[in-house]
């Protein structure tokens, strides 16, 4: 910070060492270190839901497209039916 308009970085302190602070500075010190702790935590927990429900909606988009797409393909009850036909114009 020796020249002007560079910031100057804050430093890392360790609340138990730091000579000065009350008690009541230590503990929310604690607190708002805990609450950052967890902010990450669900930031990283939403990405990795939203991830999981992309995933599981892909798979269940997938088995529906494939089951309509396999359904699509049978033909066996059109084969009864004309074997069915052919039955009752040889009767």
């Amino acid at each position: 910070p020796g020249e002007p308009g560079e910031a100057a970085f804050a430093r890392r302190i360790d609340p138990a060492r730091e000579p000065g602070l009350s008690s009541e500075q230590r503990r929310l010190m604690a607190q708002v270190e805990y609450a950052q702790r967890q902010r990450a935590l669900q930031r990283r927990l939403r990405s990795r839901n939203v991830l999981l429900a992309l995933g599981i909606g892909a798979v269940t988009f997938g088995i529906y497209g494939y089951t309509f797409y396999s359904v699509s393909q049978e033909r066996f009850l059109d084969d009864l039916e004309q074997e069915a036909e052919a039955a009752r114009a040889r009767a």
